[in-house]
């Protein structure tokens, strides 16, 4: 089998074609949970803290001695950090529900009754015969 061939039966198996629709809807699903963290979660939480807004707290390190004096200074950004956290803590929260969801409706599939798998074409041949035999005696 030529490396072409099988790549093309590896990239174009359901399982990767799957895989990347999604990263490219997790991609824009990351841009929704941002914005529900920037705009929805955070002003609430800064108003409960007075106002204290997560992404302006930084811890500015002294100068280095080794630095030029017109170097900028370096700063420790944990607001952004618990911004980011909360964004994970989010995101890991709405995967978890529809994982979840996914879960129920595969156990309600496998809760249904089968349906009785249909009798193959010779075993119906064999009843039709049987009927008929039955008729003439």
């Amino acid at each position: 089998m030529s490396i072409v061939k099988e790549f093309r039966e590896f990239a174009l198996k359901g399982n990767v074609v799957d895989l990347a629709v999604g990263v490219i809807i997790g991609a824009a699903f990351n841009g929704i949970v941002q914005s529900l963290v920037n705009d929805l979660v955070m002003p609430p939480i800064g108003w409960l803290t007075g106002g204290l807004d997560f992404s302006d707290l930084a811890i500015t390190l002294p100068r280095s001695p080794m630095a030029p004096p017109d170097a900028e200074l370096v700063t420790i950004n944990y607001g952004k950090f618990i911004t980011t956290l909360i964004s994970f803590v989010i995101v890991a929260w709405v995967i978890f529900l529809f994982v979840k969801g996914i879960n129920q409706m595969k156990r309600k599939q496998e809760q249904a009754p089968a349906s009785a798998p249909e009798k193959p074409e010779d075993i119906k041949l064999l009843g039709e015969i049987r009927d008929l035999l039955k008729q003439r005696s």
